[in-house]
């Protein structure tokens, strides 16, 4: 979708698809030159901490390619799961529905990229 790429997660991932999604991703980022990832994980019920590394190193090969991460509709048993397991997921943002997650990443990518400087143009010579 524009810059970003949309991924939804329609099953729980077992070890080996969860490994091809982010090889795909992390392929599919250096080849579109995307600046955005959204993954819509709302109808997955179970994160292990395989899971819950494998959508870090995501959010972390994406950002050395200068795209932002966002996870969107996380079921809250989900949620707790990650905390107990101790799994932050560093670097990546989280919503609470695409709709939102699309704002996110809109929002990270003007605040991190050229368009801030553009818009906020701060030149006192006027």
């Amino acid at each position: 979708m524009g810059q970003f790429l949309l991924v939804t997660i329609q099953i729980d991932l077992y070890d080996r698809l969860a490994l091809n999604l982010e090889a795909d991703l992390v392929q599919m980022v250096s080849k579109t030159g995307a600046r955005g990832v959204l993954i819509d994980i709302s109808v997955v019920s179970i994160v292990d901490s395989f899971m819950g590394r494998i959508i870090g190193n995501i959010a972390n090969m994406s950002k050395i390619m200068d795209a932002e991460t966002v996870v969107v509709g996380m079921q809250p048993a989900v949620a707790i799961t990650l905390i107990e397991l101790g799994l932050p997921l560093t670097g990546v943002h989280t919503a609470l529905d695409v709709e939102k997650g699309m704002e996110l990443l809109r929002k990270k990518i003007l605040v991190d990229g050229e368009e801030l400087d553009e818009t906020y143009n701060t030149d006192s010579t006027e």
